[in-house]
């Protein structure tokens, strides 16, 4: 006897997708206008199953966001994002926002202070900086959370 196996259709495999595509966490960044840095970091980001969104947002307000979101002056960036309820700074690593979810720390978020070439979003050209995504605890005190090396 022959064994039925019910028939495989591209609905089901969509059905089965949608929890999957509806939990995206979407990461909502607050940036100047006409930052191609800010943009390509929100490619990064959606290219790692994020999904971002952005505003445009005047320079002195987006400082004064930075401060009332926790972040260091030490640590700040060309950008602010959020998600999930942390503060995202700077040109962090999709993969070091994932570990940040999973693991879930009592802290703000985290910071990539300035505009490392080579990190996600700076990466122009070959060359590379090494650099540190540091974790902002609610206290403003940071620690290293990862490194990533230059070339």
């Amino acid at each position: 006897m022959q064994r039925q196996v019910a028939p495989f259709s591209m609905a089901a495999a969509l059905l089965a997708l949608l929890p999957t595509l509806a939990t995206a966490q979407t990461v909502h960044v607050a940036k100047t206008s006409g930052c191609g840095c800010c943009v390509a970091w929100m490619d990064h980001m959606e290219e790692h199953g994020f999904r971002a969104t952005g505003e445009d947002v005047f320079g002195g307000a987006l400082v004064r966001m930075k401060l009332d979101r926790g972040v260091p002056a030490g640590m700040a960036s060309c950008h602010t994002a959020t998600v999930d309820g942390y503060v995202i700074e700077g040109h962090v690593p999709a993969a070091d926002v994932r570990r940040l979810l999973e693991e879930r720390p009592d802290a703000v978020g985290l910071a990539v202070p300035d505009m490392p070439l080579g990190s996600p979003g700076m990466d122009f050209g070959s060359r590379t900086e090494p650099y540190d995504v540091h974790l902002i605890r609610r206290d403003g005190t940071t620690e290293v959370f990862s490194s990533h090396p230059g070339d």
